[in-house]
Order: C-alpha cells, then sequence, then structure tokens
C-alpha cells in the first residue's frame, strides 16, 4: 500500500499527522514554527490554546503566555499532561477566558470552518488575539491542487485566501493586524527533483502578493462601542486669557439707547 492509499484509508486526523512526518511536511512545519514565533512572541496574558491535529508542531514556543494547551481531536502518544481531547467546533472552554488562540488547519479540514472560527472568537477576551494558519489557495501548491482534486494531502486541504478570511474577521469583530506567507518549494517527495526544482520556489517568492503556500493571519478581538483613550497632551485644556468686561458707564449708556 502506497502513502497515497494510506492517508485514505486513515481518519483525517491521523492522515495529517502521517502528512506531517514526511520530508516535505517536516520542511512546512520548521517553516510554520519560524513565521509564528513572530507573530506570538508579543502577544501576553495568562491562557493560549492551540487547536489544531498534529500536537507535534507548536507553534507557541516563543509566546511568553504562561498557560499553554494543546487541543486534538484524537489522544495522541506524546501529547503531555496541558492537553484536550474535543473537536474544535464545540470548544469545551468558557465564554472570553483565553489571551491568545492559535487555529492550526484547523479552518483547512473542517467541515463548517465559520463555526470553528465563531468558537474561536467565543472563547477569546476582548483585546485577546488570534492567529489563523492556513494553506494559501493563491500559491503554487494552490494552482496545482487544482488538478489533484479528491487525492490527499496537501491536496485534500480546503485552503482560504486573504481576502476570504479578511471578510470573516470583520464579520466577528475582529481586527487584521498582520498577514504573512512564506514557503515557496514546489509539492514533490522526491529528494531529487525537489532540489532540480528549487529554482521555482525563489521565482514565485517575488511576487508581490501572498503567494506562500502557508498564510498567516494575526487578528485581534475589539469590543464594539468602545472609544480609544487620547494622550494627555491631546486633552490637555486650551490656556485661558482674561477678557476685559464693559465699564459700568458702557452698561449705562446701552441701557438707555434701548
Amino acid at each position: 500500500m502506497n502513502s497515497h492509499s494510506q492517508q485514505t484509508a486513515l481518519h483525517p486526523a491521523e492522515a495529517i499527522r502521517h502528512w506531517y512526518a514526511t520530508p516535505l511536511g517536516q520542511e512546512v512545519a520548521a517553516c510554520e514554527r519560524k513565521m509564528a514565533d513572530t507573530l506570538v512572541h508579543g502577544a501576553f496574558g495568562y491562557h493560549l490554546v492551540q487547536v489544531g491535529y498534529d500536537p507535534s508542531v507548536r507553534l507557541f514556543d516563543a509566546s511568553p503566555v504562561s498557560h499553554k494547551v494543546m487541543l486534538c481531536p484524537q489522544m495522541v502518544l506524546g501529547m503531555d499532561e496541558h492537553s484536550l481531547v474535543a473537536e474544535a467546533n464545540e470548544l469545551p472552554l468558557a465564554d472570553s477566558s483565553l489571551d491568545v488562540v492559535i487555529l492550526h488547519h484547523a479552518l483547512d479540514f473542517a467541515e463548517h470552518p465559520h463555526q470553528v472560527l465563531r468558537e474561536a472568537s467565543r472563547v477569546l477576551r476582548p483585546g485577546g488575539h488570534l492567529l489563523v494558519v492556513s494553506f494559501n489557495p493563491a500559491s503554487f501548491w494552490g494552482l496545482c491542487r487544482r488538478f489533484h482534486a479528491g487525492r490527499p494531502l496537501p491536496w485534500a486541504a480546503q485552503g482560504f485566501s486573504h481576502w476570504r478570511l479578511h471578510d470573516w474577521m470583520r464579520l466577528l469583530d475582529l481586527t487584521e493586524l498582520k498577514s504573512v506567507s512564506d514557503f515557496h518549494q514546489p509539492p514533490i517527495e522526491n529528494a531529487r527533483w525537489y532540489h532540480r526544482l528549487g529554482f521555482l520556489g525563489s521565482w514565485v517568492s517575488r511576487l508581490p502578493t501572498y503567494s506562500g503556500v502557508v498564510l498567516m493571519m494575526w487578528v485581534r478581538k475589539d469590543v464594539m462601542g468602545m472609544t480609544p483613550l487620547k494622550p494627555a497632551w491631546k486633552t490637555r485644556k486650551l490656556i485661558s486669557f482674561p477678557v476685559a468686561e464693559p465699564s459700568a458707564r458702557h452698561k449705562s449708556a446701552r441701557g438707555k439707547s434701548v
């Protein structure tokens, strides 16, 4: 049985972990860790949850948040005690209880991605941050996916473009802070051809748009109706100058004319 038929027979979560164990999957995972480190390092708080399928791909190591939890749909060997087993569309967490939520391809393989995003917004506190990791359909892999419909990973991933994610964030009152894309290598697992066609990656990386295979969007949950405080120097009152009042003679003269 080849790798494609093995992935087809596996549960989706197992198929994702199987693909990330391949050399190509390991390169993608390394790129994702590097990208996430530049985004989560400035997010502070007490509670962080990464929602995904493969606990070996940790994207929160650079985060200063003290309590970090991995949430997966299945129990996997190697998961530590700070782990949860649940579905992404029904998070067993209280409203507004998390400072950071990471969706590691949780939208790409969800039957109802809108519900997954709504759940992430629900458990996120006002002012908290959300990191969405998705396969980019506007990349070279996205173009190749059209010719591999129905095949296993990575072609089974739905993938969401930057403009679609941006629209979804606006509907949930989530403000996009930064979006990045990376990894421009061809989707070839043969090492010989992978290096031969490496020039394609350098060529695609020069495109001015989000052309990387991995797309990350860093957003913040805002509260409607809140007015940002102005700096003190903007709210300081002007110096009041004394104004001369009219004399009694002027007052009497003005009264006689009436």
